[in-house]
């Protein structure tokens, strides 16, 4: 090859480098398709864990170990395994205190202090809500659609305050958890009323940014390989002219189905991706606490597509209460019996 043909190469390659750019976040309107393939380096991806029940397993005498079976701090060891995000649910008024406000603001300071960065979880409840039961707090059942709309912006807005009062300014904020028929039922019940729910999503996002016009906002579905449902929702929000920054999924697969639910929950993050234009983040995992060397295959495999969504924006993976151990019959974390972290974590480093 002659020196002008070499150049004249050069130049190309330099033109198509420029050319790959990430596109920013999401709003809610599709961006046009370009046909980009950037990937996200595993390293470069956010992985975190969501680990709200940490200071009421304390409170029970608890004590978590690093693998050489020292006691260490819970967020230090996890940091330790390669992650840099925490996510902590808020629930409203919770009858024993745990994830009420004060509570989310003291782990958030510990997640912060060891540099992670925070995602809040507002559940709009005062326990679980989840696809199953999206249930009103206590001091809103009685309120009309307006008020209602009103004490969720007031309790968002305080909860950001409070994190702000802190020095705190959360990454991400999910306005509502596994809303994949809504929430705030029956007001809310995307189902029977896809306006109302709309309405309440743009609410809780109006209210994040009026405190930190930087934190990302989600709207949070279970099932991240169910792609009809998926395109059901948020169909639904989009007509409806609900906003968003970031889809999030959740995705809980067996010792079996995990290679198949993978492949679908890739499929699924490049749709969301190429008919919204939002970048999408799975933040809630979990596999059986035994099943170690499956679960790390599970997460490895994960993390990569993940990092290979189009255009780079596939944003992260967090696994969901890893450190549950000997406690309240949940199966689904990633340390042993012994308190000590399982090799399934080794996939974050």
């Amino acid at each position: 090859m002659n020196i002008r043909n070499i150049v004249l190469l050069g130049m190309i390659l330099l033109t198509a480098v420029a050319g790959c750019k990430k596109d920013g976040g999401s709003t809610g309107t599709k961006k046009p398709d370009t046909g980009d393939t950037t990937k996200t380096t595993t390293s470069a991806l956010i992985k975190g864990a969501d680990v709200s029940w940490l200071t009421q397993m304390e409170a029970s005498g608890y004590k978590f170990y690093n693998g050489d079976g020292t006691q260490q701090d819970l967020i230090q060891i996890l940091k330790d395994k390669g992650m840099n995000a925490i996510r902590l649910r808020a629930w409203v008024n919770p009858t024993d205190g745990w994830c009420n406000t004060d509570d989310v603001v003291a782990k958030a300071l510990r997640a912060q202090k060891l540099g992670m960065k925070i995602m809040i979880d507002f559940h709009y409840s005062d326990s679980w809500a989840d696809p199953g039961k999206q249930p009103k707090p206590a001091a809103w059942q009685s309120l009309s659609f307006t008020d209602l709309k009103a004490a969720l912006s007031t309790y968002t807005i305080s909860v950001m305050n409070a994190l702000k009062a802190k020095g705190i300014t959360p990454d991400w904020a999910q306005v509502g958890n596994e809303t994949n028929d809504g929430m705030l039922w029956e007001d809310g019940r995307a189902s029977k009323n896809m306006a109302n729910f709309a309405a309440l999503v743009s609410t809780g996002y109006d209210a994040v940014k009026s405190v930190s016009s930087t934190t990302k906002v989600i709207v949070h579905l279970a099932n991240g390989y169910d792609n009809s449902l998926f395109r059901w929702l948020f169909d639904g929000l989009k007509v409806n002219g609900a906003k968003w920054d970031i889809i999030g999924m959740s995705l809980y697969p067996s010792t079996t189905n995990w290679q198949t639910y993978n492949a679908q929950c890739l499929a699924n993050m490049n749709d969301m991706f190429a008919r919204y234009g939002s970048p999408v983040m799975i933040v809630e995992v979990g596999m059986p606490a035994a099943e170690t060397t499956t679960c790390k295959a599970f997460l490895t495999d994960l993390l990569s597509k993940v990092g290979t969504v189009n255009g780079g924006q596939g944003l992260g993976v967090f696994y969901w209460e890893p450190e549950a151990y000997n406690w309240q019959s949940y199966g689904l974390g990633a340390f042993d019996t012994s308190g000590k972290p399982t090799v399934a974590l080794d996939a974050f480093k």
